[in-house]
């Protein structure tokens, strides 16, 4: 199964969400693959550490060998690194990412994505694709390259006000290019239970019939540390109220 995490608004916890969840499937022994297409890169940075600094091939390199169009087309695996965690790999994101995109949209790469996770099927049983805060080339091929899709919600009205285009969108690449992409629910994020305005929006997208998954995930400090660290909370901190949220939501997609 293939879930991109998407929402054109940034700081709303995509890499957060895309990092934990993989690293809970990983865990529980799935083969796992995260691709990272944000030019900002914290998805590597949250799984790699200071290695995410490190030259290395990934997304930037896959896109860019694309490009060439090479007579002896390149295995998408080799563009592949290995986590700290067991069964969990990464495509890593870089800042080439930025300069390969006008190119790529030129030369209308829009399903290569698509074609390189297809390919690697038998080797992962998940794949999370991490998307930058835009509509752009990257986010497409994510959402063309996807079955399912999660859209992070931080409970604020701007965040809601962006929602309604925001399922436009993925409306429009599923009519347009992906009929198997389907959205797998909103993710409320930093959600503050004693504070009225969350618990307000929240009951305002159910009765408006959204797919709000269950359970939110709670506002901690923990998880800033769990960033600092570059350890998935489910490594960091097992029995943390947060881990055990983000826990029972991967288990609540299967």
């Amino acid at each position: 199964m293939r879930y991109v995490v998407f929402n054109q608004k940034g700081g709303v916890g995509k890499s957060t969400i895309t990092c934990n969840l993989a690293a809970i499937g990983a865990q529980q022994g799935l083969r796992t693959l995260v691709v990272d297409l944000d030019p900002q890169g914290n998805a590597s940075r949250y799984l790699l550490g200071a290695e995410a600094d490190q030259p290395a091939e990934g997304a930037a390199g896959f896109f860019d060998h694309v490009l060439r169009f090479a007579l002896r087309p390149r295995d998408a695996g080799e563009f592949v690194t290995r986590t700290p965690w067991e069964n969990l790999d990464l495509m890593r994101s870089d800042s080439r990412l930025e300069e390969l995109q006008g190119k790529l949209e030129s030369r209308y790469k829009i399903y290569k994505l698509r074609d390189a996770l297809e390919a690697l099927a038998e080797d992962y049983d998940r794949v999370w694709i991490d998307t930058p805060p835009a509509l752009n080339f990257y986010t497409r091929s994510a959402l063309i390259a996807a079955q399912r899709c999660l859209i992070p919600f931080d409970c604020d009205e701007f965040s809601r006000r962006a929602l309604y285009g925001l399922l436009e969108s993925v409306g429009e690449i599923q009519a347009d290019h992906n009929e198997a992409l389907e959205v797998a629910g909103i993710v409320v994020n930093q959600f503050q239970p004693r504070a009225n305005l969350p618990q307000r929006t929240v009951r305002e997208l159910i009765e408006e019939g959204l797919p709000v998954l269950h359970p939110y995930l709670s506002a901690s400090v923990r998880i800033r540390e769990s960033h600092e660290r570059a350890t998935p909370m489910v490594h960091l901190d097992p029995r943390h109220k947060l881990t055990q949220e983000f826990v029972a939501l991967h288990d609540a997609l299967r």
